[in-house]
């Protein structure tokens, strides 16, 4: 039995060649990966004895040969490959186990250059990849270094690997030729200044029991590469398998607690933020959040950027909640809550980066891709429009409020005092809709006076204002941009209301 070794990712590379060899493979190997395996004193055929031909090219060329494509690809139940072998002095090669030159890590470098980038495109590697696959019923095909111990244990029981193996292995490989394929078309094209190919790489996380409704199947999927504030990619410590809706909803809470840096908690329904809040420490985060709505967060989800504590879970503990979502649950804080054995408790990566992530949306034949929306105007005094200017923490409290309102549905206003929400409206067909929403669910909380409104999308009249005056709300932020402006704006300067225009727009539909 013969393999054909050619590397560029060497990890467990020598254990498992040192494995066949003692099973009785030979092994044949080219340039640096054979290197590597006679420096660990492992004896290999080198690949220009196989082929009667030396490497070429600068190492370009020295596997694209008969004697190794006619090696992998005859099959060995044909009398006519059989022959054709013999008469051209070829013999098999019962295994190749290759990986490729790292074009995806090598285009990421910032300084790429275009001469770079092509010298990492392998030629000879997916083509022994895609001979070897097509002959899966007599060739095993290796691509991933995990694999490597099951080869060895299947060969040590069986003689050989065995024919399922062999397929999943040429499956695995032609998904990587592919995988490949599609980073190279990528940068090409952009290169060529060809129309824009989107091709899309995600693994199946688990199949769902259904999807929306019932009646509606559904998988959940996620990238290859880990990312942060992701749920594809979080740690489930205890409940029952995640649905649809709840993947859905604990996204949208992930991207809300995406905005902040200091102690934060939310707690969400339908995808709308029902209460949130601000605190000095997760306990006071939570409960502020809680009694902003303490209705609506019944069967909702809880998510904050702190760790939750022992106090805090004896504060959760006796609501009714879906799911839990920190960056850590001390032990004392999982005892409490993993006696609650539907709740779902979700350890999530919220290390912040500077990468701007994509939303895809599909939409009936078609395919709809933005860059999320995460950048927030900073607000200033010199974006203020009326005359009476807004306080410290008005301003303060302004940039809380437009935090949350970009994260609920369109149209939307959110009524926020001290940190905390205290009314929100969301996804009306007309803003002042939103708006009597939002001020009488503060009012139903007991607030009445100093309220601060956001909006995400500017006042097309200045009936908001009005409104807004009547119900006890001092300050103002949305993004301005009306034609009417000038109407709102006298309208607040009437009722001695601070206005700001932060300038960008948050429709969320």
């Amino acid at each position: 039995m013969r393999a054909l070794v050619s590397v560029s990712n060497k990890n467990g590379l020598v254990e498992f060649v040192q494995n066949l060899k003692a099973l009785g493979w030979e092994i044949i190997a080219t340039g640096g990966t054979m290197k590597l395996l006679q420096d660990n004193n492992i004896k290999v055929i080198n690949i220009s004895e196989v082929t009667g031909f030396p490497e070429i090219c600068d190492g370009r060329v020295k596997t694209l040969h008969p004697k190794v494509h006619g090696g992998l690809l005859a099959r060995r139940d044909d009398p006519n490959h059989l022959k054709a072998l013999k008469e051209n002095g070829i013999e098999f090669i019962d295994m190749v186990c290759v990986n490729l030159y790292p074009f995806r890590e090598t285009i990421a470098k910032p300084d790429v250059t275009m001469e770079d980038a092509i010298e990492h495109i392998d030629i000879g590697g997916p083509s022994m990849l895609r001979s070897a696959a097509k002959n899966y019923k007599d060739v095993t095909v290796v691509c991933d270094p995990t694999d490597y111990a099951k080869i060895i244990d299947e060969i040590k029981i069986n003689g050989n690997t065995t024919l399922e193996t062999r397929l999943q292995l040429s499956a695995k490989a032609y998904t990587h030729t592919a995988e490949y394929d599609m980073c190279i078309a990528t940068f090409m094209r952009n290169k060529a200044n060809l129309n824009e190919k989107l091709f899309l790489d995600f693994d199946l996380a688990q199949p769902l029991r259904y999807g929306e409704n019932p009646h509606q199947s559904a998988k959940f999927f996620r990238q290859t590469n880990e990312v942060p504030f992701s749920l594809a990619f979080a740690k489930q410590l205890n409940g029952k398998e995640l649905s649809y809706n709840n993947i859905q909803d604990a996204n949208a809470a992930l991207n809300i607690v995406r905005e902040f840096d200091v102690p934060f908690c939310v707690g969400l329904k339908h995808m709308n933020p029902c209460g949130a809040a601000i605190g000095e420490n997760i306990v006071d985060a939570w409960q502020k959040a809680y009694e902003a709505d303490k209705v609506s967060i019944f069967g909702g989800i809880v998510a904050t950027n702190c760790e939750i504590t022992k106090e805090a879970a004896e504060f959760m503990k006796p609501i009714f909640l879906e799911i839990i979502m920190a960056p850590k649950f001390s032990q004392e804080a999982l005892t409490i809550l993993c006696t609650k054995k539907n709740l779902r408790l979700l350890e999530v990566n919220m290390q912040k980066d500077n990468a701007k992530p994509m939303q895809y949306v599909s939409v009936n034949g078609g395919l709809l891709v933005q860059n999320m929306d995460v950048e927030m105007a900073i607000l200033t005094t010199n974006m203020c429009v009326t005359e009476k200017q807004p306080t410290k923490e008005q301003l303060t409290d302004m940039a809380f409020g437009l935090r949350i309102v970009k994260h609920v549905k369109s149209n939307a206003i959110v009524i926020v005092k001290n940190g905390q929400t205290l009314g929100i409206g969301a996804g009306q067909m007309n803003r002042i809709g939103s708006a009597e929403i939002a001020l009488n669910e503060a009012h139903a909380n007991g607030v009445t006076n100093d309220l601060i409104m956001a909006s995400d999308a500017f006042f097309p009249f200045d009936d908001c204002v009005t409104l807004a005056h009547k119900m006890g709300v001092t300050a103002i932020v949305q993004p301005g941009g009306s034609v009417r402006d000038e109407d709102s704006i006298k309208k607040a300067n009437e009722y001695g209301i601070s206005m700001l225009f932060s300038g960008k727009r948050h429709f969320k539909h």
